[in-house]
């Protein structure tokens, strides 16, 4: 005896393909209606190769602007109904619709005269949003990720991905690594800015055409290349790898076990005094008119600049820490609890505290360490957030009591050596990291390396894996 309604299953099999066909609109499969259905595969990339982006800037004539646009709207409005339908079937039908359904549904509103308009977009665009929102759904049962969501207008990124049969690429011989890029659906090769040239030789695998909130017009274009590893650091007359402790912070954004300090950008800070200037114009704008539009685009430049300005000195800082040490050792943030609003007498202050830190980049930062790692041979190590980095003495190891933020010097009880609060933690996670780095460098047999990056977190799942 059950006291609660039982959950209605799943239906499969014929009923739910007659579901699919009468109430959904799902045509059945024609090609290859006698094989077998087999689960889509992912474009495997070339054996030592590693896939890189490079971002350009290009400048659209009036008609491409035009396509682009609506192509873009397209793409949001194909997601929006592959979300809806996926989402109604299991609500209303309890049928499962995936990737190659919504690519079926995708063909018959092309058909229908009420959406004609997608024929004027190439349906390899359509299907890779199609393709996007499978894989946010992916994530979602995967527990990686929130239920997916609507895509907006003036809310969303304009954005829209071509495969390699969506648009057409010659290379210039007079140039290598330029060339002409020619979208689908149009005629005039796009004009782009080529700020540094792509790999000679190797063809794009895929664009991405973007449109930020300030207008601008970006292409993302993936290629597969070879990148050749740095040569290996070590520390002088010695043998060992060279290692580095980042300490990330607010006085200083990053400070290292050496006593170096990176100051703190302050972007949003440097700004906000005419960010609330355009604010306060923007909301005596009437709404829907013109200069409300200008008003936006003014601010959208305006935390444009901020953007580039954050994103090119997080690139020349990671890049500089790759290149002169072997091993970097970070703590493992939870950026999204720090993120976390208050309630009550400190609000004031934890939001300023929180704007800091989003003006801080850190997610940005790591996420740059990352990949940069895994592309020259470098190890990043990861201790555990609980790791006390910041009220242990890197002198005499001995745990002193915690501290609030506002202490910056602190002088250990034991041993009586006076430190600065951010040095000292990342010397703390110097040491730490290095004593994970050489555990997991010991299990391994002999010839092989440490992986790109050690997480604490998943240590043991590693030295089983050796």
């Amino acid at each position: 005896m059950t006291n609660a309604a039982e959950e209605p299953i799943r239906v499969t099999g014929d009923e739910a393909k007659r579901i699919k066909r009468e109430a959904l609109g799902i045509a059945d499969r024609k090609k290859h209606h006698g094989r077998a259905s087999t689960a889509l595969k992912s474009r495997a990339k070339e054996p030592g190769t590693q896939q890189r982006v490079y971002r350009y800037r290009f400048y659209p004539t009036p008609s491409q602007a035009e396509q682009l646009g609506n192509t873009f709207g397209a793409c949001r409005w194909v997601y929006n109904e592959g979300l809806a339908l996926r989402a109604g079937a299991w609500e209303r039908h309890r049928v499962s619709v995936g990737f190659a359904e919504t690519c079926r549904a995708l063909t018959g509103w092309r058909q229908t005269p009420e959406t004609s308009w997608l024929q004027d977009v190439s349906s390899t665009v359509l299907q890779q949003s199609l393709r996007h929102l499978d894989g946010a759904f992916t994530r979602f049962f995967k527990q990686s990720a929130r239920y997916p969501q609507r895509k907006k207008k003036h809310r969303s990124q304009d954005s829209a991905t071509y495969v390699r049969t969506g648009f057409r690429w010659v290379e210039d011989p007079e140039r290598p690594g330029t060339g002409l890029v020619t979208l689908a659906k149009q005629s005039e090769p796009l004009d782009v800015r080529w700020s540094r040239p792509l790999p000679v030789g190797v063809e794009p695998v895929k664009l991405s055409v973007t449109r930020d909130r300030a207008g601008r017009y970006f292409v993302s274009v993936l290629v597969e290349e070879r990148i050749q590893p740095l040569p290996a650091v070590f520390v002088p007359y010695g043998r060992a790898p060279k290692a580095v402790g980042i300490d990330l912070g607010l006085a200083a954004l990053v400070t290292l076990d050496d006593g170096t300090k990176v100051d703190h950008p302050r972007l949003l800070r440097k700004h906000e005094k005419e960010l609330a200037r355009l604010q306060r114009g923007l909301h005596r704008k009437k709404r829907g008119s013109k200069n409300r539009a200008k008003a936006r685009e003014r601010i959208a430049r305006l935390y444009a600049l901020i953007s580039d300005v954050r994103r090119d000195m997080l690139d020349q800082l990671t890049t500089r820490l790759v290149r002169e040490n072997q091993v970097l050792v970070v703590e493992d943030l939870a950026i999204a609890n720090l993120l976390r609003s208050s309630a009550g007498k400190g609000r004031r202050r934890k939001a300023r505290l929180n704007q800091s830190i989003i003006d801080a980049a850190w997610g940005e930062l790591l996420r740059q360490l990352r990949y940069k790692c895994a592309w020259y041979g470098r190890t990043l190590v990861i201790v555990d957030r609980f790791f006390p980095s910041t009220r242990r003495c890197s002198a005499c190891h001995a745990k002193g009591p915690s501290l609030d933020v506002s202490v910056r010097e602190w002088t250990c009880a034991e041993c009586g050596v006076a430190h600065d609060r951010d040095v000292n933690a990342a010397r703390n996670l110097r040491d730490e990291g290095m004593r994970l780095y050489w555990l997991v460098a010991s299990a391994l047999p002999p010839g092989r390396v440490p992986s790109p990056v050690i997480k604490a977190s998943e240590l043991a799942d590693v030295l089983l894996a050796a």
